[in-house]
């Protein structure tokens, strides 16, 4: 695909990978919406890229977001859906392992009432994580919804063909999402990347390019890309 000229919607497109996201593909033609719960907290957005507001759990808000957008050629959700529970898993609280998968049923819906409005040519691209395939200790509900969203994208991507659906896998990725600052965030990093082959978070810019990836190449569907400085190898 060529996306000059394209129309792109990228959901959780105001911070980290979505905003990366939103400027590579501004950057290469395409007519791009970013869309977030709040828009006015954007960071820096291209010139032309317009801004919209919308809850990933809100069905009846999607929709009419969706008709009124339509028709779109590419579809991305970074969005994360909500908080992520972290920590032992007999030590969980339950309420925050279900919240984690806020994460998907957003994306299912972004899935649901998205897709019938992408061009049967279009692209949709989701982000899920590396815990989802090799968890690491205190991760079972970010690994589990990760799980869940790659086992989505494969057994739903079958009944959209030709409209091709993906998932990008990141590993430690150095965003907004990390509240930590200064020296405590440079040795959080360090500390989660030590044993990996390459040592160190990776950018919302490396992972927004497999994502433009997915979205340019024509014959990949059903398929996930990892992004993870060798996460799934340590």
């Amino acid at each position: 695909m060529d996306v000059a000229g394209k129309k792109a919607l990228v959901f959780g497109g105001t911070s980290g990978i979505g905003l990366a996201t939103v400027r590579q593909l501004a950057g290469l033609g395409a007519e791009v919406v970013a869309i977030s719960r709040n828009p006015d907290k954007a960071g820096e957005l291209p010139a032309g890229v317009a801004t919209m507001a919308c809850d990933v759990l809100d069905r009846e808000s999607m929709t009419s977001l969706f008709d009124s957008c339509a028709p779109f050629d590419i579809l991305v959700s970074a969005a994360t859906g909500g908080d992520r529970a972290v920590g032992p898993f007999l030590e969980m609280d339950m309420d925050g392992f279900r919240n984690s998968f806020d994460k998907l049923w957003g994306y299912a819906n972004v899935v649901r009432f998205g897709a019938p409005h992408v061009a049967d040519d279009g692209s949709i691209v989701l982000v899920s994580g590396s815990p989802a395939r090799k968890i690491k200790p205190g991760m079972s509900a970010i690994g589990a919804t990760g799980a869940a969203v790659e086992s989505l994208v494969r057994s739903v991507a079958p009944e959209l063909a030709p409209k091709r659906l993906n998932v990008v896998s990141p590993g430690v990725i150095d965003t907004p999402m990390n509240p930590l600052t200064g020296e405590q965030r440079e040795t959080a990093f360090n500390n989660a990347t030590a044993k990996h082959p390459i040592p160190r978070a990776g950018t919302a810019d490396e992972v927004a390019q497999a994502i433009l990836f997915m979205i340019q190449n024509d014959y990949v569907t059903g398929t996930t890309i990892d992004v993870d400085g060798g996460w799934l190898l340590a």
